[in-house]
């Protein structure tokens, strides 16, 4: 079946009256995106990330009537003039797929490869990771991910143990297995992340030895290596309960977090954590940070 999309700028329009009008017109999907360059790297606790100039896109049916919909936004809205606005027309596909038109093989440091379905590694020690992340974070195409991932291929992995705190797509907690792990931890409380994690686990083989949690107050004794990709506000104030999680003299890797915030993050772990120097990298005018470290034997 073929779709009509109608996307507005929402301008100063309160968007959930525009994604009201959306549903009782049909919509299948109502989507928020970023019009301009200005991109919400971290809202607050309960907030909705909206932008200074904000797009909404209502995903509809091909018989609905967009003239009778803009008739309603005009005037449940009470508006002289919709703002700018367009309607287009697409063609039925696999959507849940799309993202991989822009995901290919990558490796991380030496051996570590993260590929979609179908895609084949011919050198004879690659460690292949085979991902879908479905609507879960986490592919390695972002510099914080891809920082952990070459983290991970640098270690001595065989034997220890592991927790993905923030896990995403489980992308870390699966390579830390595929990389010599004996057992691994992944945790989010996000549920799509659960799902997705367990697929990802399934497709690699690795679910006997990964175990999924839901919330942080499930996790279970320490690690040998604990990753925390998140943010730096939940990493300031997890950063104890993060810490009790790693074995004394287990190692640490913080991402999530830009250059400038880099400071605050580690001063806030430094009771327990000798830190490294930093590890930067830079994507689209912004330059990421890995923290790594050790827990204090003491």
């Amino acid at each position: 079946m073929a779709w009509r999309q109608f996307v507005m700028r929402l301008d100063a329009l309160d968007s959930d009256a525009v994604e009201e009008i959306f549903v009782r017109f049909g919509a299948s999907s109502v989507t928020l995106a970023d019009a301009g360059d200005d991109p919400v790297l971290e809202p607050g606790p309960g907030e909705t990330p909206l932008w200074a100039d904000t797009m909404i896109t209502g995903l509809f049916s091909p018989d609905v009537n967009i003239g009778q919909l803009c008739k309603s936004l005009q005037t449940e809205l009470k508006l002289t003039k919709l703002p700018a606005h367009r309607t287009e027309n697409l063609e039925d596909c696999a959507w849940e797929r799309e993202w991989l038109k822009d995901f290919g093989p990558m490796r991380f440091g030496q051996r570590l490869w993260i590929c979609p379905t179908g895609s084949d590694i011919l050198e004879r020690d690659a460690v292949v990771v085979r991902l879908d992340p479905g609507l879960a974070f986490g592919t390695g195409t972002h510099a914080t991910t891809a920082l952990c991932l070459e983290w991970l291929d640098g270690l001595p992995l065989a034997g220890k143990t592991m927790l993905d705190y923030g896990c995403g797509s489980g992308v870390l907690a699966i390579a830390a297995l595929k990389l010599g792990c004996s057992a691994a931890t992944a945790m989010d409380i996000d549920p799509q992340a659960i799902i997705a994690t367990r697929q990802n686990a399934i497709d690699n083989a690795v679910l006997d030895n990964l175990q999924i949690l839901g919330a942080t107050e499930a996790i279970d004794g320490v690690f040998d290596v604990v990753i925390a990709n998140i943010l730096a506000g939940p990493l300031v104030q997890f950063a104890e309960s993060i810490t009790l999680t790693l074995q004394r003299r287990g190692m640490l890797a913080l991402s999530g977090v830009l250059c400038e915030q880099a400071d605050d993050v580690m001063a806030a772990f430094e009771p327990w954590i000798n830190f490294d120097d930093p590890v930067v990298k830079e994507q689209d005018g912004q330059i990421w940070s890995r923290l790594t470290g050790r827990r204090r034997a003491g």
